[in-house]
């Protein structure tokens, strides 16, 4: 059996310039394709309790999935997407029910709660899962866009016209989400799929890193570093630190290598063509 060709991976976290702690968390493999990103909200310590809570329970229930060779490409013909996307959705919701339940058992712990976004790779599919304003972005020659919406209150107000983009980068409402993992009993999860292309660099981030640096610096750092994705990590959390580092900053950084994609037959290149 050929050997899977490991994606191109690099992570960094930093607590910022005016946080005492790091309450984010985050997780690649570029063997299993695996990337997860969490930013821990809560009084004391309990941030990062909630994000560590999820990274380990998605990344630890995931893995042996992943690294066993199960096809998760399939689809799954009632809800049309594939195995990998309904799995990455059912850890991410087990992820909800253990902090959930943690926060109820542990005083400290009360109204805990994290952002998440994580992605799996498999065959030439980007699963995408996210609660919260964690965001993944995709780089694409060198055209940055956004993947995921933030679930959060600035958010809903550009959706309903009261506020502009632009106007919004300087509003106050930044870090008010409207939802989060842990908060309650359930948590709706978004999930997004995309084809991906080899040279394709995705990137998971905190909103440490959007709140300080603009959506044309970041795409223009990845382009300029794309042969090397820890440059490029290093460089953006410098960047967010510069800025005022208000928040805690973390990057997760995916490159597609060329031999990662499986060899595609002729029904296999028109779909991709009809995608």
């Amino acid at each position: 059996m050929t050997e899977r060709v490991p994606l191109d991976v690099a992570s960094l976290s930093h607590p910022g310039m005016v946080r005492s702690h790091n309450e984010d968390a985050a997780f690649v493999d570029g063997v299993a394709g695996l990337a997860v990103l969490a930013d821990g909200m809560g009084g004391y310590n309990a941030g990062e309790v909630a994000s560590g809570i999820a990274v380990d329970a998605i990344t630890k229930n995931m893995l042996p999935d992943l690294l066993s060779r199960r096809d998760l490409t399939k689809v799954d013909s009632s809800s049309g997407r594939t195995h990998a996307a309904l799995l990455l959705q059912q850890q991410i919701e087990a992820a909800n029910k253990a902090i959930y339940e943690a926060a109820q058992t542990r005083p400290e712990c009360a109204g805990m709660g994290t952002t998440i976004v994580a992605s799996v790779f498999c065959g030439n599919r980007a699963s995408i899962g996210h609660v919260g304003d964690s965001r993944c972005y995709r780089l694409r020659g060198d055209a940055l866009e956004q993947l995921t919406r933030d679930h959060s209150l600035l958010q809903e107000q550009i959706d309903s016209g009261m506020l502009t983009p632009e106007r919004a980068k300087y509003s106050l409402n930044k870090n008010l989400v409207t939802r989060a993992l842990g908060i309650d009993e359930s948590a709706p999860v978004d999930i997004v799929e995309y084809r991906v292309e080899t040279g394709d660099i995705y990137l998971l981030c905190s909103d440490g890193l959007t709140d300080m640096v603009d959506a044309d610096v970041i795409g223009t750092t990845l382009a300029r570093n794309r042969a090397n994705l820890a440059a490029a990590a290093a460089e953006l959390v410098d960047l967010a630190n510069r800025g005022g580092g208000r928040d805690n900053v973390s990057v997760v950084l995916v490159g597609i290598p060329s031999g990662f994609l499986p060899a595609a037959g002729w029904v296999q290149r028109w779909l991709a063509k009809n995608d």
